[in-house]
């Protein structure tokens, strides 16, 4: 059985956000497909993910990550900052 571990209650969602891997650099597209307080679940097409990064969401503002876990290309972070 599968124990949720989570501290914050995640919402389903289906939101286009983009990805930017460090200062300077090109902001990437992906699609977040669950949020909570503490962090996120996304769909990215390509193999590098830092262990840090921003998520730029397109109704709020930058939120440092943290890479917690990843299977093929879908990914979890948990969120640095707090909202």
């Amino acid at each position: 059985m599968f124990v949720n571990r989570r501290k914050s209650e995640r919402v389903n969602c289906n939101r286009i956000a983009k990805i930017q891997f460090g200062t300077g650099a090109l902001p990437r597209d992906c699609q977040i497909t669950d949020i909570s307080d503490g962090g996120v679940k996304v769909i990215a097409d390509y193999p590098e993910i830092p262990p840090e990064f921003t998520i730029i969401l397109a109704t709020g503002r930058p939120r440092q990550c943290r890479l917690a876990w990843r299977i093929g290309c879908e990914f979890g972070a948990e969120f640095m900052d707090r909202a």
